[in-house]
């Protein structure tokens, strides 16, 4: 487990993402970078699939709603303006769709999943 800590001028509700995703392949280098925004706990895997496949193919990917972002290291390297999003999105019905906010956020996603389900 290694744990990345951000450097002081990339912490702010100010800072764009892709610094902070850039920093992330300085540290951990590799070709892609995925990013999964906690707020969709039930995102199902399958989507983390679909956007790597898609950013391998257009170099960016972000699904809708935003659970899942992924960009080549390429299009990382060489983004433009870091508030401009340069993503090809895509719709998943899979992500779920409560993002969550607060603790009644997250027990509505869990009574909903649980309600699907035979006990």
């Amino acid at each position: 487990l290694t744990i990345i800590h951000r450097p002081a001028e990339l912490c702010g509700d100010d800072v764009a993402s892709v610094p902070v995703f850039r920093h992330i392949l300085e540290v951990c280098p590799a070709d892609l970078h995925l990013n999964y925004n906690c707020n969709f706990p039930e995102c199902d895997e399958s989507v983390f699939k679909r956007a790597i496949d898609l950013a391998l193919e257009k170099e960016e990917s972000l699904s809708i709603p935003y659970a899942v972002w992924a960009q080549t290291k390429k299009c990382l390297i060489n983004y433009g303006d870091p508030f401009n999003i340069t993503a090809e999105t895509f719709e998943d019905e899979r992500i779920g769709e409560i993002d969550i906010h607060t603790m009644e956020d997250l027990i509505q996603v869990h009574q909903d999943k649980f309600k699907c389900r035979p006990w």
